[in-house]
């Protein structure tokens, strides 16, 4: 059964378009080691093909230049999770790749769907069968037993589906994906880098924290909004909304405790914030 544990503290990175998406994802997750040091994972596409390479440890230990040779792809998504009790085990480490009757899907989750129990049992009784005891599995099947006929279709029904705090980068072989809870309580920003000479397209990037972007050269764009699924595909950036609003709270132990001091998180520097609250206690002691 998926664990009641804490373990919302995990960093997620994807990448679009760029010749050496495996090595920004890399440089990406070393950035967010902080997030998680558990294990950590990272999948990419060559456009046509996805490979997956995950293992237990720290990511500089992981992903060696052997490994990331062989892992050549002009997308990515990375995943490093937080160590957690009871749970601790490769099969745990994401991101989770599969093949469906929706194509290639790899999916690498920040956060803790409520609901996860619930639906896992219905989706067991109809027959689905689960690998691991992560919750972010559950969205995979939700995926691909959706009716929807587009994977962006379907994407939106399973989200709607599922209840609780998450920041989700997805990938097809040919797409990215970008999501945040209605409620945008956990992180994820997005930034660019400009398109380098025999480039035709900008990088697009997503990260848990801007201190990512920093290690890649990449310029901060925005915070992907609560509720919005943002597509990067070979058409371009879609942006819609898969939920109506829901009030918004953000987890504020992503300035207290989680993030780097050098990060902008929601919107604001964690140092500020962390400034000011310190001012706070000052006072109020």
């Amino acid at each position: 059964m998926p664990s009641d544990k804490f373990h919302d503290e995990c960093g997620v990175v994807a990448i679009f378009a760029h010749p050496e998406a495996e090595k920004l994802a890399y440089l990406g997750l070393h950035a967010l080691q902080h997030r998680g040091q558990e294990s950590a994972g990272i999948v990419t596409s060559d456009g046509l093909t996805s490979r997956a390479h995950k293992s237990m440890g720290s990511v500089a230990d992981i992903f060696t230049e052997d490994v990331l040779s062989k892992m050549r792809g002009s997308l990515a998504i990375g995943h490093t999770r937080y160590s957690t009790a009871g749970d601790s085990a490769l099969l745990n480490a994401q991101p989770i790749l599969v093949q469906s009757n929706k194509g290639s899907i790899a999916v690498a989750h920040n956060g803790n769907l409520i609901n996860a129990v619930q639906l896992r049992a219905r989706l067991e009784s109809q027959g689905s069968i689960f690998q691991t005891n992560s919750d972010t599995e559950v969205i995979v099947h939700l995926i691909a037993l959706s009716k929807e006929q587009t994977l962006p279709e379907a994407v939106a029904d399973a989200l709607r589906r599922v209840e609780g705090a998450f920041s989700l980068v997805m990938m097809s072989n040919d797409r990215v994906f970008a999501v945040r809870d209605p409620r945008g309580f956990r992180p994820l920003a997005m930034g660019r880098i400009p398109a380098v000479e025999g480039q035709k397209n900008d990088t697009i990037v997503f990260a848990s924290e801007t201190c990512a972007f920093d290690l890649i050269g990449a310029d901060y764009i925005r915070d992907v909004k609560p509720g919005e699924l943002i597509v990067v595909g070979p058409e371009g950036v879609s942006s819609r909304f898969y939920s109506t609003a829901a009030p918004q709270s953000s987890c504020i132990f992503e300035h207290v405790y989680f993030s780097r001091p050098d990060s902008l998180v929601f919107g604001r520097p964690v140092q500020a914030s962390r400034e000011g609250l310190g001012r706070q206690l000052a006072r109020e002691a």
